[in-house]
């Protein structure tokens, strides 16, 4: 496997990667409010069985995506079938780097793909003096926010009116320093 900056050509390979995924776990939410304090919970909670979940934005926009000032990484198998791809745009007023996808195809998912992508985006990163690396992740993304915590990001916030279709929107951080 190659990871390497994604060139034009490859858009179309990454549009066509099926981005959803299935899960048998939710990190569900709890508020409670006192009148004095709001207590805001998340905890996995095991589903009766397992839920297909769509990918919760279309892809449409990777071509805009790749033309802005950021990282686009993509994986490529060794017989040049691309397995994966990483887009990352910088944001210099918290000298961040937001992950807007990661995304492995799912005959290659749970091979290190994934892993890989992030360690060059993170190497990337540092290489541009970016302080950390944000990401989102959906409640229903069971699998992503287990990647995310065994690759170090903390949970660091959630908006529950992010996505068109109502779920909430949990972000995550890496420090990089």
């Amino acid at each position: 496997m190659i990871i390497r900056p994604a060139d034009l050509s490859d858009l179309n390979a990454c549009i066509a990667i099926d981005p959803s995924f299935q899960t048998d776990y939710v990190w569900q939410m709890e508020e409670r409010d006192d009148g004095t304090d709001i207590f805001i919970t998340f905890r996995p909670a095991r589903l009766p069985r397992t839920m297909p979940v769509a990918y919760p934005r279309g892809l449409d926009n990777l071509p805009e995506i790749w033309n802005r000032d950021g990282c686009f990484l993509v994986a490529e198998t060794e017989d040049g079938e691309i397995s994966g791809f990483l887009s990352m745009i910088v944001q210099d007023w918290h000298n961040s780097g937001w992950i807007q996808h990661l995304i492995v195809d799912q005959r290659y998912r749970r091979q290190g793909i994934g892993s890989a992508l992030l360690g060059a985006a993170v190497q990337w990163a540092r290489e541009q003096g970016l302080s950390r690396l944000v990401i989102e992740v959906q409640t229903k993304n069971y699998p992503a926010i287990r990647f995310c915590q065994k690759h170090g990001f903390a949970f660091c916030g959630f908006n529950d009116r992010y996505y068109a279709n109502q779920d909430i929107a949990l972000f995550f951080a890496l420090s990089l320093r």
